[in-house]
């Protein structure tokens, strides 16, 4: 199989490259805005070889940020998400893989979520009207052992608690998240990407409790305080999902919350030098911008 992929440099494209490669798939066009390529850009781009399917992850996933400056969410998500199926259309590529949210699936609606429900529905359009066949994946709060600049939750917790800073909880004692380790989350996608025309959630299938969660990663690291804030606007305090449309086609999350902290922690631990001049780095680049 030949593929284009975008957010290749994300915690999901890094290991859903990985092990496509490692399956003996192709990428023939890869685009990240860590490499300086800008997915709305991606018209200038032509192609050598004929792909058999566009893997879109790429888009700007901070909702809090999107409420602030709801730009953010139209100019990364609905416009790159128009000139990625516009790149599909010209190129003839017949299928695309769109990673949603699993947060538009909650009562909670925001410019983040909105635009994630355009592209399910953009991809749906294209369907119907161009013959792009498609399969939408909604992930929901996946992490991993990874350096992840998009400061995900369990990063941005294990970062804290290393530091014996304060791990902050937007909510209440009852919150709770679906958590989903990277490694079932690429094999539900591998999985989800076979189908045509479908809808997928992928998650552990078990809420977690978030204050729990900060509890256990501060016993790990010996360090670290919680603290509760009163809820971020439009964010739910409460997600569980349903994943029983791709257990019935064999996926079965076999990673636990203990786990899969544990293997992620002890990893930033082992890393933590290297991170933290990454992401000095990291943060210089883009305030020269």
């Amino acid at each position: 199989m030949k593929f284009i992929m975008t957010g290749h440099k994300g915690l999901i494209g890094h290991f859903l490259l990985e092990r496509l490669k490692a399956q003996g798939h192709k990428p023939i066009l890869l685009i990240d805005s860590r490499e300086g390529e800008d997915i709305r850009q991606i018209s200038k781009h032509q192609l050598e070889e004929k792909a058999d399917v566009f893997l879109h992850l790429a888009s700007f996933c901070k909702i809090n940020k999107t409420i602030e400056n709801p730009d953010l969410a139209f100019e990364n998500n609905v416009l790159g998400m128009h000139k990625a199926m516009e790149f599909c259309r010209k190129n003839k590529i017949p299928k695309m893989v769109f990673t949603s949210s699993s947060r538009i699936l909650s009562k909670e609606k925001n410019p983040y979520t909105a635009s994630k429900i355009y592209g399910e529905e953009l991809v749906k359009g294209y369907a119907d009207s161009y013959g792009i066949e498609y399969v939408i994946i909604r992930p929901s709060t996946v992490y991993g052992p990874f350096n992840d600049l998009t400061k995900r939750l369990i990063d941005i917790f294990i970062l804290n608690a290393l530091k014996g800073e304060e791990l902050k909880i937007f909510g209440d004692e009852n919150k709770t998240l679906d958590f989903t380790y990277i490694d079932d989350f690429i094999n539900g996608f591998l999985i989800a990407m076979e189908q045509k025309n479908k809808e997928f959630n992928i998650s552990s299938g078990e809420p977690s409790n978030v204050s729990e969660v900060a509890d256990f990663i501060i016993k790990l690291a010996g360090n670290g305080t919680k603290r509760f804030y009163p809820p971020e606007v439009a964010q739910p305090q409460e997600v569980e999902l349903d994943i029983a449309p791709l257990k019935a086609l064999g996926y079965y999350p076999k990673v636990s919350m203990e786990e899969g902290v544990t293997k992620t922690f002890d990893w930033y631990k082992t890393n933590l030098k290297e991170i933290k001049k990454t992401r000095q780095n990291f943060k210089y680049q883009h305030n020269s911008l």
